[in-house]
């Protein structure tokens, strides 16, 4: 496939909402569709550390980071709803399986209330949904996510939440519209968003031995928003970037986190 020209119009240009470098690589996100915070784990595999952040796609500012628990290396990002953060460690450093529930303000870091014998179920629209791990048969019930406080047993009417973040679709290079990409792809494919008067795109590259990722978000044929992602990697990588509500939100160098509103 042939590469075609795009303009680069100075005047239309989009620029980040926010872009903040952390320490420690993203190993995880999540995102508040209520509040609009973006809660983020962050392991450094050198310290044995965990770390949280929280960020507001609102503003772009900062709510706070390098919030720590008493564990250092087993714990990590649960989930994330209605402006508070949930947490959780591990049985064991072999053992995926979680244990624990610590629940945090997604907006100042306070510590709201903590579980240790319940565990994580998943998110309904009238609470969170937990399971002693003590007991068998598991048996589900709902709290508060506010106070942590069991207010039922679960139902089969507290359906999972539904969000609404979207995230590109994979296809083929010659499924995009007059085949219009800015580069040429390596492999053929590339992750595609059409969103407002934007497509978002991204791609890799191999040339003189260096596999690249880029993202481009095009205005017609205008280019109003390029980045590099990942350079020098070693495979393809995943999904780039996600979008919630108006924001484009995606991961830098895994250690750059980058929102851009459309």
């Amino acid at each position: 496939m042939s590469i075609f020209a795009h303009n680069l119009t100075m005047d239309k240009l989009l620029a980040p909402l926010l872009a903040h470098c952390f320490t420690a690589p993203v190993w995880r996100m999540e995102i508040d569709e209520l509040s609009d915070a973006i809660v983020l784990e962050l392991r450094s595999e050198a310290e044995k550390q965990v770390s949280f952040a929280s960020l507001s796609l609102t503003t772009g500012q900062v709510n706070f980071k390098n919030y720590l628990t008493e564990e250092r290396w087993l714990v990590g990002l649960e989930a994330l709803y209605n402006g508070v953060a949930l947490l959780h460690y591990y049985k064991n450093e072999n053992s995926p399986e979680h244990k624990g529930i610590i629940a945090i303000d997604a907006q100042t870091g306070t510590n709201l209330w903590a579980n240790y014998s319940f565990a994580f179920d998943g998110l309904t629209p009238n609470g969170l949904a937990a399971y002693n791990t003590a007991l068998q048969p598991k048996k589900t019930v709902l709290l508060d996510i506010a106070t942590g406080a069991v207010l039922r047993n679960c139902t089969p009417a507290d359906k999972p939440l539904t969000n609404n973040i979207v995230v590109p679709s994979m296809i083929s290079a010659q499924q995009l519209p007059q085949h219009s990409l800015p580069l040429q792809p390596y492999g053929n494919m590339v992750h595609y968003l059409h969103h407002n008067k934007y497509i978002i795109v991204s791609l890799h590259t191999f040339e003189n031995g260096v596999l690249q990722q880029h993202m481009f978000i095009m205005d017609g044929a205008n280019i109003v928003y390029r980045d590099v992602l990942n350079s020098g990697i070693q495979k393809l990588q995943p999904e780039a970037f996600v979008l919630h509500k108006n924001v484009l939100v995606y991961i830098k160098n895994k250690t750059e986190l980058k929102a851009v509103r459309l």
